[in-house]
């Protein structure tokens, strides 16, 4: 059980200055199902030059992460499912947003009018370019300019996007349909006793992305690991969900929020002992519902 910090210094200014790719997309030799596995928010590459512009440190930073919900996963490919991960931090840059929902307050300079600044996230702090970190701690020492966001979406979220666009409609063009599993981790909320609520939440935007047979074989194979499953409370799905999931075109999209109590410790980002035993389960969820999927899509 170890501490694993963010990626070394030089990966972390590469991946900002666009020398290594922003995502890792990890690609089976073949796909066997129509089944597409994505982490957003795992990426923890935080490059010097976005350290010495926060007023935090790297590990405050990070509790804005779904951390190693990437690592989680990663059995997907040995499955035959693709696996698209972000390298860079969902505080630098969320690609679960529209691509610009950007909060004027943060800016120094005028925003263009084809900004959202009045979307709920925005005024939560949690627009494409974060203003805080997940626990609310405001992230900048000072003012960004426009051209700063504008560099990040350029450089992030819209490679991170097409290579998601991708994986769809070639798995759709595969298999006539593509089922994506949006993965993300949940804090667990404040003052509720360890062991209380779910383990995991299922969103489908109350059944406007998923058909409901594909979200009740997501269910059932996370019961029958012995998870406690909560549906679209309080998580229904975000961008990505509302964007791609289109039931009538075969396209499914289900988001999972899996509680870090499972298998971290929230304080210190250290993996709790439970950690393998979770990635195994993942795993075999994984497996059940690529098996199951085609019959349903």
């Amino acid at each position: 059980m170890d501490l694993v910090p963010p990626r070394p210094e030089q990966d972390a200014a590469a991946c900002a200055d666009g020398e290594l790719p922003p995502c890792v997309l990890t690609r089976p030799p073949r796909q066997s199902a129509p089944v597409v596995v994505a982490s957003p928010h795992s990426g923890r590459a935080y490059a010097p030059d976005f350290l010495a512009l926060s007023r935090l440190d790297a590990r405050a930073l990070r509790k804005s992460e779904d951390g190693f919900v990437d690592e989680l996963c990663a059995g997907a490919p040995g499955l035959g499912l693709p696996l698209l991960a972000a390298r860079f931090p969902r505080a630098w840059c969320d690609v679960n947003r529209e691509p610009w929902e950007l909060d004027p307050a943060m800016f120094e300079d005028a925003l263009p009018p084809y900004v959202n600044a009045t979307s709920p996230r925005v005024a939560a702090g949690l627009g494409t370019i974060a203003r805080v970190v997940a626990s609310g701690e405001p992230i900048y020492r000072r003012k960004l300019r426009f051209a700063e966001a504008q560099a990040r979406i350029e450089a992030c979220w819209r490679p991170y996007r097409a290579a998601l666009a991708g994986l769809i409609a070639e798995t759709r063009a595969a298999f006539g349909a593509c089922l994506l599993l949006d993965i993300h981790s949940m804090p667990r909320p404040p003052g509720l006793p360890h062991g209380h609520g779910p383990d995991i939440v299922v969103g489908d935007l109350h059944g406007a992305s998923c058909a409901r047979p594909v979200v009740q074989l997501v269910e059932q194979a996370l019961r029958g690991e012995g998870f406690a499953i909560r549906r679209n409370d309080p998580y229904a799905g975000g961008y990505v969900t509302r964007h791609y999931g289109r039931p009538r075109e075969h396209v499914h999209v289900v988001q999972i929020e899996i509680a870090r109590a499972l298998y971290m410790d929230e304080a210190t980002m250290l993996r709790l002992p439970g950690f393998a035993a979770l990635q195994a389960s993942l795993t075999r969820i994984l497996a059940r519902v690529a098996a199951a999927v085609p019959a349903l899509v």
